[in-house]
């Protein structure tokens, strides 16, 4: 348990140190997680095993080489040296060396060196898929964190104008302009400032974590990430079916699916072949050694013992209670499967493709009307004030007007952040990168 314990320190030692002493961007962000993330680095095992399977089935032409010793020994009555039975002991010693190659199987072994390529680039589209994967969560909890960030500005923002109005109102309440209701009621208005800066803090926190985690940090109080200078303007984005086209030609699950249902029909191929005859050359060299009444030397018997054989060999498959049958159908029901597979990839694509395009736009017309919505917000909220701090306005009017404001700017942030997000997915489907 304890040489456990000190394996698991060793393993976590040596972990590579990440740099936090900057804020992370995006790419940063992206390139460590492709680095370092569990899922990525097993879908690379299984590249890693296609391309031993591969090299095993291009291997399978080389001829298959044996060699063999063996010692025997016989108690009671057996053959002499002159070739009559005798009573006694005996031992025998042989060596053996045999050789086998294939000539034809069918063109199964072919079409198995085919089908092992097949599926090496298979898991390598896959592996391609898990890094498009990590890309897209990484970029999504990216753009959280930035949301968060600006949802914690707007809070204090918000912090310092009630701060500014509670001070404001205890010097007119030291001089008799204001009432300690409206002190009172300012105060809450603070403290509910306060805690909504807190609960915005601990929101980017907990981003921040959600981050690390599918970073694989092995630490992350000191982690930040860069905060770019995000400027939006209308976007033209191509109609659902033209981005699925794309798509089409460039998405790895895509190209993995259709690289199996290739797979897929060279299977069938393969099984067909068991119905053709198979040809295969073998050839090998032996001697052995008698000991036994009369026999001669060791080295003599070995050399006079001597002997090679070369032999071809053709087998013809006649009957096999249809079990060449049955495999081929089964064959071409996992094809058809796979085609199904195939159908099933593609149109999970055009759904995520839809459902991108459609939160694209949304989120577009959002912004939109966001911006618009925030800047009245702030405008009638100034007004307020100048009437509120002229005495036209009650406290209440002005709480009420700068409540609007908050909520007008937190719906503009996360309006923008959307719009990011959405626009950059639609283009990541046609090859776009995942940057901003």
């Amino acid at each position: 348990m304890l040489a456990s314990y000190f394996l698991a320190f060793a393993i976590m030692q040596a972990v590579e140190a990440p740099d936090m002493g900057h804020p992370w961007s995006l790419q940063e962000c992206t390139d460590w997680a492709l680095e370092h993330n569990l899922t990525v680095a097993s879908q690379a095992l299984s590249v890693e095993s296609g391309e031993i399977d591969k090299n095993t089935a291009d291997m399978a032409w080389l001829p298959s080489v044996s060699g063999s010793a063996s010692e025997n020994w016989s108690f009671g009555r057996g053959i002499g040296g002159n070739n009559t039975y005798e009573s006694g002991n005996s031992a025998s010693t042989s060596f053996s060396l045999g050789a086998n190659m294939n000539l034809f199987d069918g063109l199964a072994t072919p079409r198995r060196m085919q089908l092992a390529k097949l599926n090496l680039d298979a898991a390598t589209a896959d592996l391609e898929k898990a890094r498009n994967d990590i890309r897209v969560q990484v970029a999504q909890a990216y753009v959280q964190i930035l949301y968060n960030y600006e949802i914690a500005d707007v809070a204090r923002e918000q912090l310092a104008i009630d701060s500014l109005q509670v001070a404001r109102l205890e010097g007119m309440f030291s001089n008799g302009k204001a009432s300690a209701a409206e002190v009172s009621q300012q105060k809450a208005s603070l403290a509910q400032s306060q805690v909504t800066l807190v609960q915005a803090q601990n929101n980017v926190r907990s981003s921040l974590l959600a981050l690390a985690q599918l970073l694989e940090l092995p630490e992350w109080e000191s982690f930040t990430i860069l905060r770019p200078k995000v400027q939006l303007e209308e976007v033209t984005i191509g109609l659902p079916d033209i981005v699925f086209i794309d798509a089409l030609a460039l998405r790895p699950e895509i190209r993995a699916e259709r690289l199996r249902l290739d797979g897929a029909a060279k299977q069938v191929q393969i099984a067909k072949a068991a119905y053709a005859p198979s040809l295969s050359l073998s050839a090998g060299m032996g001697t052995n050694y008698y000991s036994t009444f009369g026999t001669s030397g060791f080295w003599d018997q070995l050399s006079n013992n001597f002997s090679q054989y070369v032999g071809v060999s053709l087998s013809v498959p006649i009957f096999n209670k249809f079990s060449t049958r049955n495999q081929v159908r089964s064959a071409k029901l996992r094809q058809s499967s796979q085609a199904l597979q195939l159908r099933r990839t593609e149109q999970a694509l055009y759904k995520d493709i839809q459902t991108a395009w459609n939160g694209a736009i949304a989120s577009r017309a959002k912004w939109e009307a966001s911006q618009t919505a925030a800047a009245a917000a702030r405008d009638a909220f100034e007004l307020m004030q100048a009437k509120y701090e002229n005495g036209k306005a009650t406290l209440t009017e002005f709480n009420e007007s700068r409540n609007r404001l908050v909520k007008a700017q937190s719906d503009s942030v996360q309006a923008t952040y959307e719009y990011l997000f959405q626009t950059r997915l639609v283009e990541f489907y046609r090859g776009g990168a995942l940057a901003f």
